[in-house]
């Protein structure tokens, strides 16, 4: 195992820069994640470091080792695509050893490494099937488990469950984490659901345009996002966004755009007058009949264990979260309140969160 290191990492195609001078810190046997919407970077990001993409400027280590001009196969890390890459004409434990038949390992330490590998995932029955005789889900595993054989020093994962239906993908997230409490591997995932990176990671790295926007422990993301991006990226549903001005007064408050108000936490950096754009987690909205706000419900979602709505508020969508259920329907008119202490605030010049 090693940790990963980048500093003012950087990739051009040409006169385009893709990557922003990136710096991050992977500890030894840390699992961390690259989440961020399609064409962000992060697989560039991953690719780099696996020896894929050339690096334009920063360096890349592995352990204390320069690994930017170093081969992709003398890296010693493994990589599990989203594709699953199988040799359609090998079984399973040929597909598993294969990595080490090319590095001319002895017999037994194939078979003992394949089997070790395969009883972890669960596929010691499947190891003389084909590719095509397995499911989307067992292939995957065959991927990991070629993957585990290596004994890498850090596993690279390119949106590895995003060709599977969303119960397998849910099933399978449990899986890799599982697997990597076990194998406690330095792990760089990469995805584009902000539902994996909450779950899984250890850190989280919330990518944008090039740039890292915020890394920190998925529920520091969650309860003090850096800006407009990471608070509107991190959390399904996503957060409510009001514009609205400063009013100060007996308290201070913010009047949004249709002149109804919300209380505002004090000793805020805040001044009369000033803009703002007021965050509002969905589940943070409460349904009171003494609620100070006055909506208009639109769209209802009944999900059983919980209910969620759209409610129209100062000219904006408003997506509301209870838990049960709610006999609200869409056309009702109804009071709904927020706490102070749950507000997140930002400026709506610059995205960044105030306080």
């Amino acid at each position: 195992m090693a940790s990963v290191t980048l500093h003012n990492v950087e990739k051009d195609y040409g006169s385009l820069r893709i990557l922003h001078g990136v710096d991050l810190e992977i500890a030894d046997g840390e699992f961390v994640v690259l989440v961020g919407p399609s064409g962000c970077g992060k697989s560039t990001l991953l690719r780099m470091i696996a020896g894929l993409e050339e690096v334009s400027g920063g360096e890349i280590r592995i352990g204390e080792r320069l690994v930017n001009d170093v081969a992709p196969k003398d890296r010693d890390v493994a990589m599990v695509f989203q594709s699953y890459a199988l040799y359609p004409h090998m079984d399973v434990s040929s597909n598993m050893g294969f990595s080490l038949l090319l590095k001319k390992a002895e017999k037994t330490t194939i078979e003992a490494r394949v089997g070790g590998a395969a009883r972890r995932l669960g596929l010691d029955t499947f190891l003389q099937r084909l590719p095509r005789q397995l499911s989307g889900g067992q292939r995957q595993r065959v991927a990991m488990g070629r993957a585990i054989v290596r004994d890498p020093k850090v596993f690279l994962f390119d949106e590895p469950l995003s060709n599977l239906d969303a119960k397998l993908r849910v099933h399978m997230r449990a899986e890799i984490k599982a697997l990597h409490q076990q194998l406690k591997t330095t792990s760089v995932y990469v995805t584009h659901d902000q539902i994996e990176a909450m779950t899984m990671a250890d850190r989280i790295v919330v990518m944008h345009d090039g740039f890292v926007q915020q890394v920190g422990h998925p529920l520091e993301l969650y309860d003090r996002p850096a800006n407009i991006f990471v608070a509107g990226f991190i959390g399904s549903p996503g957060m409510n966004f009001l514009p609205a001005t400063v009013r100060e007064g007996d308290k201070l408050e913010a009047v949004l755009a249709d002149g109804q108000t919300l209380r505002l936490p004090d000793g805020l950096p805040l001044n009369d007058g000033d803009a703002i754009s007021v965050g509002l987690r969905p589940e943070h909205i409460q349904l009171a009949e003494s609620g100070t706000l006055e909506a208009e419900v639109e769209v209802v979602e009944p999900l059983g264990l919980s209910t969620q709505f759209y409610v129209k508020l100062a000219g904006q969508q408003v997506c509301v979260f209870v838990m049960g259920r709610s006999n609200v329907r869409p056309g009702d008119a109804v009071r709904l309140s927020a706490d102070p202490a749950a507000l997140h605030l930002f400026d709506p010049a610059s995205g960044n969160r105030i306080g």
